[in-house]
Parts: structure tokens; C-alpha cells; sequence
């Protein structure tokens, strides 16, 4: 008798998915009023949104009403939840999140060969307004040209931005792909750069390369991915300081809660909130990260 997949019947979340952290400290940086988390995840619960079959990591679920407390707790009035690999291309999850958002939400979605333009419709008329493109091994295998050109079909007349999930070791042929795409274009999690060789490396050069052409944006997200110093990730901080400073008009933060496919201990989100401080020391530059470009990126009402 064959034995099933694990990914298939395990519920156990994987390695590398650890519970968000117990108690995240209380921000001391009080945020503009409509502040963003343009970077989010809800997971299940898998009783009611089940995770995909051929997912390659289970996550702890993280259901809405989680996600909904963090927020309050945190001070972030409005969020960008993302559609996850584990959940694949049903959308169920984040369609539910997004109608019980009153508003305050927009998502991404993960469009495939079977997502029809009918569900597409659907997913913009609940508050989508971009597509994520994983280019991470370890999530799936990178899409080929038919399968983008695809999805830009599906998508086509909608709006929405393009983001990307890479390596800084891949900006080199991001240029091509970036050319390719017809509207704005968004870098997830800082490029996820090696810092091995400081701030002013091959892959932080790229970067800001990549947004000095005026079509990508930046989440300065994931300093604790980036980070080879740990917390307080003084190291990625600097980093993502540097790219607010380059190019405040295309640069958006987020949480990445709850910080899935890490090594150790999920970070303190309240840490992360007050580290904005050091990420936008200019006051117009913070307002502009956390409210304005969130707002113009995914279309949330202006609060001018």
C-alpha cells in the first residue's frame, strides 16, 4: 500500500513556522492616522480554508480575527493581505478576509493556468489590486514566459501592480522581466539582498538601479530576513533607510506577519513598527511610506 504525501494529510506546521510571537511589545512610534501594513498573510483556519495539497510548507493557521487584533494592537488602520503559496490559487481565504474588511483591506492574489477572468473580476471587485509572482524555489517552480504572459492576459485592463518575490542574486535578469510587465512593479521583502557584503553591495546597487528607472517599487519588509545581525537588524534597517531615502515616492512597509519560512523565533512585531522610526527619520518621508504610497499603490481613498 503507497503511503500518502505528507504535505497532503500533515497539519503539523513545517519547520521554519513557528507561532508568532506570544506578547509583541506595545510601539512607542505612534503611526500617521490610516498607516499601512502593505504586507500580510491569513492562513486558514485549515478546518474551514484548507491548505493546498501540493503546498511545500504548512503554516500555523493565523485566521483574520488574528491578524485584525495585531493591527489594533500595532496601530495600522489599513493592510495588504497576500495570497499565500500554501493556499495556492483559492482564493476562498483572502476573498473572506477582504469582505469582512469594511474597506481597510486590498489583497494580492497568486493567478494560475485554472484562475478564469471571471475570478479575477471577482477578486478586483473585493479589493485586489495586484499579482504576486514567486520566484523562490522553495515555494514553487520560478514562472516561464507563457505562464506570466498568461497571467498578464488575465489581468489585462485591471490596474494592478505586479510583485515579485526574488533574490537579490536575481535582479540582473529582473530588468528584462520588468521591462515586460506594463504597469508598476514591486519588489517584496527588500529583494531579499545578501548583506554579506554591506550595504553598498552588488544586490543593494541593483536595487536601487532598479528603482531609479521610476517603474518599481520597494517593500522595505523582512528587515529580519535580511538581517545577518539579528535584532534589532540594525544591518537591514540601514538598508531599507537607505532606499526610503532614494526613493520615498515608491517605497511601502510592511510586517510579514506571521513570518513564515524563517529560521528561529518569529520577530516582535511591535519591535518592527518602532524600527519605522529609524527606516523614515524624515517626518514627510515616514507619512509618505506608511500612508501615501500604500494609498496610490493599491488604491486605498486618499486621506488628503
Amino acid at each position: 500500500m503507497t503511503e500518502p504525501a505528507v504535505h497532503e494529510t500533515e497539519s503539523t506546521p513545517s519547520p521554519g513556522c513557528p507561532p508568532p510571537h506570544p506578547a509583541p511589545r506595545t510601539p512607542s512610534l505612534a503611526l500617521p492616522r490610516d498607516s499601512c501594513d502593505a504586507h500580510c498573510h491569513v492562513f486558514g483556519p485549515a478546518d474551514v480554508f484548507p491548505y493546498a495539497p501540493d503546498r511545500t510548507f504548512t503554516p500555523i493557521d493565523a485566521p483574520k480575527e488574528q491578524l485584525r487584533a495585531l493591527h489594533a494592537h500595532l496601530g495600522l488602520t489599513r493592510a495588504v493581505v497576500v495570497q499565500s503559496s500554501c493556499h495556492g490559487n483559492d482564493h476562498s481565504v483572502l476573498l473572506d478576509a477582504l469582505r469582512g474588511g469594511c474597506g481597510r483591506l486590498r489583497g494580492v492574489a497568486l493567478i494560475g493556468e485554472t484562475t478564469t477572468r471571471d475570478e479575477v473580476e471577482e477578486l478586483h471587485r473585493a479589493g485586489v489590486r495586484a499579482f504576486r509572482l514567486n520566484f523562490l524555489p522553495h515555494l514553487r517552480t520560478p514562472p516561464t514566459r507563457a505562464e506570466i504572459d498568461s497571467v498578464l492576459e488575465r489581468v489585462d485592463g485591471l490596474g494592478w501592480a505586479a510583485q515579485l518575490h526574488v533574490r537579490g542574486e536575481e535582479f540582473e535578469a529582473l530588468e528584462g522581466l520588468v521591462r515586460l510587465l506594463p504597469g508598476r512593479v514591486v519588489v517584496d521583502h527588500i529583494g531579499r539582498v545578501d548583506l554579506a557584503d554591506g550595504r553598498d553591495g552588488p544586490a543593494p546597487r541593483a536595487l536601487r538601479a532598479l528603482l531609479d528607472g521610476g517603474q518599481v517599487w520597494v517593500k522595505v519588509s523582512g528587515v529580519d530576513r535580511v538581517s545577518r545581525q539579528g535584532p534589532p537588524y540594525a544591518d537591514a534597517v540601514a538598508l531599507a533607510a537607505d532606499l526610503v531615502a532614494h526613493a520615498p515616492e515608491r517605497v511601502v512597509w510592511g510586517t510579514d506577519y506571521p513570518h513564515v519560512n524563517i529560521a528561529g523565533e518569529a520577530p516582535d512585531d511591535g519591535l518592527l513598527v518602532d524600527l519605522i522610526e529609524r527606516i523614515a527619520p524624515d517626518p514627510a518621508h515616514l507619512r509618505r511610506l506608511m500612508v501615501d504610497n500604500p494609498a496610490e499603490l493599491f488604491d486605498f481613498p486618499s486621506t488628503h
